[in-house]
């Protein structure tokens, strides 16, 4: 006897591609899907938006897979050069001694991790790092030092701003992450050339608390308050894998969209438990909440770099490949501060692998793609030229 029910997979497929086949006959255009569960009438697929309702957020992220991927890839085609993937060096220039409780970081002091605290690195060892990183294919470097803020620490101070400018002058892009900064210290890190300034969110403001007490949520958006009224790009994302639920995802997402400017950068990092931390037992997160949040990101923040930070090393090349289907386009190449990155050669066959170009330093977003194909001469006006 035929078990019908084999036969369901199969009608189930055959309804999505004449669901796919009607909506490409409503909306002919490639890059302007009209995404199945945006609510608003007024709004598309790729438009620039502040006023993100979250539980809009929340129907994109719970879409089905592989329609959210395709909604996002069509998104990341009008700003983005599909095959275009930025290459980025993080170094450490201080280590441990952190007075934040951070759940999640081996640089905490309140923790028994054996990362032990280290003084702000001088000038030259840094600036050899970048040219290596350079040489390698990096066209941004980021600087992170292990501090809860920068007050009280002009000579420490001091000595970045001459990184920055020392790291601007050999064309690269530069970034740091320092912990909270007043305006006057964005400014400062302005006139030296900084490119960017990166402060994670982390998650939702509802689940924050679960993993920081040391520092509130309106302390980190007054950080980024202050670098965006600098005119430095801000770099803020979050964590995956710290015990919160889809709702903390989207939340985070939908705290970030609804800021004047969206962030220049969205990282994503996937949790590396650390021994000796309070979340050194947590699982890792699946690979696929960390495509849903890159392709939630994506449709939601259209022209921001999504950055496929700590974790990637856990990932597959054909995971990471999904990832870059669903929007990501910067990665970070070598050491992640405290925990083991992908090595520049294996990028460098992940590259070959999938056909992805490295992109140039400072490259404009608003050149976006569509636009390049719309400029285009099509092949009837190159032969006319011709």
């Amino acid at each position: 006897m035929i078990n019908k029910h084999l036969f369901k997979p199969r009608q189930q497929f055959k309804i999505l591609v004449q669901s796919r086949s009607l909506a490409t006959q409503l909306n002919p255009h490639p890059f302007t899907p009209n995404g199945p569960v945006n609510s608003s009438k007024e709004h598309k697929d790729g438009d620039i938006r502040n006023d993100w309702n979250r539980n809009d957020i929340q129907a994109i992220y719970q879409q089905p897979l592989l329609e959210l991927v395709y909604r996002a890839a069509s998104v990341h085609r009008m700003y983005h050069e599909p095959g275009k993937v930025q290459l980025c060096t993080l170094m450490n220039i201080k280590t441990g001694g952190c007075s934040e409780d951070c759940s999640y970081c081996s640089q905490s002091s309140r923790y028994s991790t054996g990362t032990e605290a280290g003084k702000l690195l001088a000038l030259d060892p840094v600036i050899q790092e970048a040219k290596r990183a350079k040489n390698a294919g990096s066209t941004r470097f980021c600087m992170g030092a292990a501090w809860r803020d920068v007050g009280g620490r002009k000579r420490g101070f001091d000595r970045i701003l001459a990184m920055v400018r020392e790291i601007k002058g050999m064309g690269m892009e530069v970034c740091t992450t320092l912990g909270m900064l007043s305006s006057e210290q964005a400014i400062a890190l302005k006139d030296a050339g900084l490119t960017a300034y990166n402060h994670n969110l982390d998650t939702s403001r509802e689940y924050y608390p679960e993993v920081i007490t040391s520092r509130s949520y309106d302390d980190r958006l007054s950080t980024i308050s202050n670098v965006r009224d600098a005119g430095i790009s801000v770099c803020s994302g979050g964590i995956l894998g710290l015990g919160e639920q889809q709702d903390d995802r989207v939340g985070l997402i939908w705290e970030l969209s609804r800021l004047p400017e969206h962030p220049e950068s969205f990282p994503v990092n996937a949790l590396v438990p650390i021994k000796g931390t309070p979340l050194e037992n947590n699982t890792p997160v699946a690979v696929e909440e960390v495509v849903r949040t890159i392709a939630t990101a994506r449709i939601v923040m259209p022209k921001s770099i999504v950055r496929i930070a700590a974790g990637r090393k856990m990932f597959t090349d054909a995971e990471q490949a999904m990832c870059f289907m669903s929007g990501a386009n910067a990665i970070f190449s070598g050491y992640m501060l405290t925990t083991d990155g992908v090595e520049k050669d294996q990028d460098a066959e992940l590259f070959e692998k999938w056909g992805l170009q490295p992109m140039r330093p400072y490259e404009n977003v608003e050149d976006t793609y569509e636009n390049k194909i719309q400029a285009a001469p099509s092949p009837l006006q190159q032969t006319q030229q011709a």
